[in-house]
């Protein structure tokens, strides 16, 4: 490999060179016409080829009346159209408003009537919902299949439309995962998206010889700054239609790719499948990932070949810290890393005050890139940015050396009997369980404690959900967990509801096992103490 990073870490502490995305594409094209930009399996397509459709697109959304400012949405797999047509909307100063494919109904309208967007780009797959929503809509919106703009604007000029853009320009209304009330369009501009970009290839290395893989949905976060990323060092990025922990290495050899970035549920589902001789067969050189489970870093790592690192944020932030890749001391302690360029973080108590080394507090942002704020929300902007600091909710506590590692949430504490709980160590534990895919804990109201706690568990293929296992896990509990920690309460579910974020959405979780009826089991200390335990 050619070892020489495209971004130095020298250079971070500067500028990214462009001013917006559609000015960087332009540069791209010019400077590395044939270099690959995007492959959606077979298919492969150069800077210049992408320069070439995006401008054509461009000229279409400006031909049909959109300007600096409209907002238009994009309803669609992974497939190229996705960003053929976010790239285009900013060629124009058009905001996107990315839509969740798995949106229903009222999911849909909802996000249509708070975003005000004018045209729904979709697929054969999702038009018929989308076409019967949006005529419910009070404002008209209009919905064209991706194949019929790709096939209209190849009649276009390839040539971007002759409008100023800024930094500051708006490029998306990106909706937060809506885990408490409605969800939130978080303002993004342009300069986000460069600064993450820049900021990502500076951070993971990236050289000419590197190839970056994703396989989340492209309405997420992950695509697009991975797009961005791409974009920035001028580099493959391979867009895999979904994620499977079955084929996910696979594709991974397949298409020679030297980094990717996963989350939430991913890791443990990657590690639940059955070892392989091909697994230390791939290229990868980084795995950046958020929620590394630290039980099983060093595991994870030794598995595949490759190190892991924490790459930590959210939407209305972006990147905030990063574990460097050197840092090999803290493998396995669940560290977060250390603030990136162009951010500070800070750990404060609920007065507002910081603490010191050791002490939970929760974690504040200041900083680029930043949102602009949420969507005709402005309680809830004053809310989360105070005196130019975002208010993660993340509860977490500094060592001496500034890194920070993650105790739990500010919404997810769960309080038993006077005892603060972390879920986040409760599922930890769990998650260790051979019996265990995955996991999550929440407190269930309880007369005489107040909370109790309460354990959501899919289980390992072979394992039967009932008392038995019910009995195994708490055994498993008692013998890693305080006794106050310890779940009471069991429910088996086949899939988790998940956030945009990848993460388990535990207000739906809590929503759906209440209408479903979910049966859940019991188990008191007498019940721990002589059941045998089942296998996987």
């Amino acid at each position: 490999m050619t070892n020489t990073p495209i971004v130095t870490s020298e250079m971070l502490s500067s500028e990214p060179s462009a001013h917006t995305l559609a000015e960087l594409l332009e540069a791209q094209a010019v400077a590395i016409p044939e270099r690959e930009f995007l492959r959606f399996g077979s298919d492969s397509y150069t800077f210049a080829d992408i320069e070439c459709i995006t401008s054509q697109v461009a000229q279409w959304l400006h031909a049909e009346g959109f300007e600096p400012g409209s907002r238009i949405a994009i309803m669609l797999g992974n497939e190229l159209g996705w960003p053929v047509t976010w790239l285009a909307a900013l060629k124009v100063g058009i905001t996107v408003v990315p839509i969740n494919s798995s949106y229903q109904a009222s999911d849909l309208a909802y996000v249509l009537a708070d975003s005000g967007a004018r045209l729904v780009v979709t697929s054969e797959a999702h038009v018929a919902l989308v076409e019967t929503v949006s005529a419910e809509q009070e404002h008209p919106v209009r919905v064209i299949r991706i194949s019929n703009l790709l096939e209209e604007a190849a009649q276009h000029p390839a040539v971007r439309p002759d409008i100023e853009l800024q930094r500051s320009s708006l490029a998306n209304f990106q909706y937060t995962s809506g885990t408490t009330g409605f969800p939130k369009a978080c303002m993004l501009t342009n300069d986000y998206w460069l600064r993450i970009g820049w900021l990502a290839a500076g951070l993971a290395g990236l050289t000419r010889d590197d190839v970056v893989l994703t396989a989340q949905p492209f309405s997420y976060m992950d695509p697009q700054w991975n797009t961005a990323m791409a974009l920035t060092a001028g580099v493959p990025l391979v867009v895999l239609e979904r994620f499977s922990a079955s084929g996910f290495w696979g594709s991974v050899r397949e298409h020679g790719a030297t980094i990717f970035y996963i989350l939430g549920t991913m890791p443990m589902l990657l590690l639940k499948q059955p070892p392989s001789e091909l697994d230390r067969d791939n290229r990868v050189r980084l795995v950046l990932c958020s929620g590394i489970p630290a039980a099983h870093h060093a595991e994870l790592e030794q598995r595949w070949g490759a190190p892991w690192r924490e790459a930590f944020g959210m939407t209305e932030t972006g990147v905030d810290l990063m574990s460097p890749l050197d840092d090999t001391e803290t493998v396995g302690t669940g560290a977060l890393g250390v603030a990136v360029p162009g951010k500070t973080v800070d750990v404060r108590d609920a007065e507002g005050r910081s603490v010191g080394p050791g002490e939970i507090g929760e974690m504040v942002v200041s900083g680029t890139p930043m949102m602009q704020g949420y969507w005709n929300k402005p309680e809830a902007t004053a809310a989360t940015i105070v005196d130019g600091w975002a208010h993660t909710g993340d509860l977490v506590k500094r060592d001496s050396e500034g890194r920070l590692f993650l105790v739990g949430r500010l919404k997810e504490m769960i309080r038993r009997g006077g005892e603060n709980i972390s879920s986040a160590e409760v599922e930890a534990v769990m998650g260790a369980s051979p019996l265990v895919v995955s996991c999550a804990a929440v407190g269930e109201p309880d007369e005489l404690w107040g909370e109790e706690v309460k354990l959501f568990v899919k289980l390992a293929q072979g394992v039967a959900a009932g008392r038995e296992t019910a009995e195994a896990l708490s055994e498993h509990a008692q013998a890693n967990l305080a006794r106050f920690k310890v779940p009471r309460l069991f429910s088996f579910v086949d899939e988790f509801p998940l956030t945009p974020s990848l993460r388990v959405s535990k207000p739906l979780l809590v929503e759906r096992a209440v209408a479903e009826a979910t049966p859940v089991f019991a188990v008191t200390a007498a019940q721990r103490s002589t059941t045998p335990k089942p296998t996987p």
